[in-house]
């Protein structure tokens, strides 16, 4: 259930508007703001919405805009750190956001989304998945799956395909712990059972010890991010293990570049964006994308490019003829038209709906990447 704003949070909203009333918002520009990893372990991520994210706004403004008024988007360097993107939050907020697409990571964007309820601003992350950040206020979307769909649907299939189970995961992560929670859950309802190791932030260097615990598994379920994730890969592959499957979610996004010929594991991962989608939506982001960066986009970046779409289509359903809203009342704005009946956005990711939790469901594709 997410939270019913309170009389104090209008009084936030009433003095936060006074306070930012000196930050002039450009003739005809929408200002959406962000923060996220830019530089540090996580900074893939980071990096990869907030391209897929300026390409949008590109896109956007090329064509004429949104009912004649352009789309600004600013994302600000929060490390993958709340602290950061607590700090982040006034900044963006001095510079004129009217809109957000929260922050990247989850802890992150789990401060930045008190912040968001407290003063009233809409935002929809792209990648923050923990049950707890669309639970910060009635303020808070996204576009990604959440934590616990991820380990229910990791859970169903993997029992589908393997009797010999193993888990690795991150007791001081919210992202790992959120996802292996709901799959620990579904498990004890199949009546699976399964083997568990865990690491946490101070003990991430090295897995030889969790590997050589489940060399005996067919498939290891890895719910965290790709940085530890290659390091399980390499050590199974040099332990003489490299027959298991390793079998991560969308974190596992980012894992390509840092594996090599000496890892032979199989790898599969839960994701909404296959890069290899013939559909035409996709096809055109693909190369859009391919062609500005040099690269082609994962699954964060075309999470940041459906963030921005989706705010377009909002603003365009809701008849927005007005680049120079507040921040509070475009807020009621967006989220009435994001939670009206019938409100759908066909994206690379997949076709879109939410409620009024900030849930977004779309289907899922396993992406087989070794």
């Amino acid at each position: 259930m997410k939270k019913t704003r309170i009389f104090a949070a209008v009084i936030a909203t009433m003095l936060i508007s006074c306070l930012f009333a000196g930050s002039a918002f450009a003739e005809g520009t929408l200002k959406i703001g962000a923060t996220g990893p830019l530089t540090g372990d996580a900074s893939s991520y980071g990096i990869s919405v907030n391209q897929g994210a300026m390409l949008a706004v590109e896109e956007i403004n090329a064509a004429g805009g949104v009912n004649g008024f352009e789309l600004e988007f600013n994302m600000i360097d929060d490390k993958a750190a709340a602290a950061d993107a607590t700090t982040g939050f006034g900044q963006l907020m001095d510079w004129g956001m009217q809109a957000s697409l929260g922050s990247v990571t989850s802890g992150s964007c789990e401060a930045f989304g008190q912040q968001a309820a407290q003063y009233h601003v809409f935002f929809l992350t792209p990648s923050a998945s923990a049950a707890s950040v669309i639970a910060t206020g009635d303020t808070a979307f996204r576009v990604c799956f959440g934590d616990p769909d991820q380990g229910t649907l990791a859970a169903e299939e993997l029992t589908s395909r393997f009797e010999k189970i193993g888990c690795i995961y991150d007791t001081s992560d919210t992202y790992s712990s959120g996802i292996y929670a709901a799959f620990d859950e579904k498990m004890k309802e199949l009546g699976v059972e399964y083997n568990t190791f865990t690491f946490d932030a101070d003990n991430k260097k090295s897995f030889a010890a969790q590997v050589e615990a489940l060399k005996d598994c067919q498939v290891i379920f890895c719910p965290f991010y790709y940085t530890e994730a290659s390091l399980v890969a390499k050590e199974c592959s040099s332990s003489g293990h490299g027959d298991i499957l390793l079998f991560g979610c969308d974190g596992f996004d980012g894992l390509a570049p840092l594996l090599d010929d000496t890892v032979t594991n199989p790898i599969e991962y839960i994701t909404p964006f296959d890069v290899e989608s013939e559909t035409e939506l996709t096809a055109n982001f693909v190369a859009a994308y391919t062609e500005k960066y040099g690269t082609a986009p994962d699954q964060f970046a075309a999470d940041g490019y459906d963030c921005i779409y989706t705010i377009k289509a909002c603003l365009e359903a809701a008849g927005m003829e007005d680049a120079s809203i507040d921040f509070a009342s475009l807020t009621d704005i967006l989220v009435s038209q994001i939670t009206a009946e019938g409100f759908v956005v066909e994206g690379v990711t997949g076709t879109m709906t939410w409620d009024a939790t900030g849930a977004c469901t779309k289907v899922p594709v396993i992406v087989v990447l070794n």
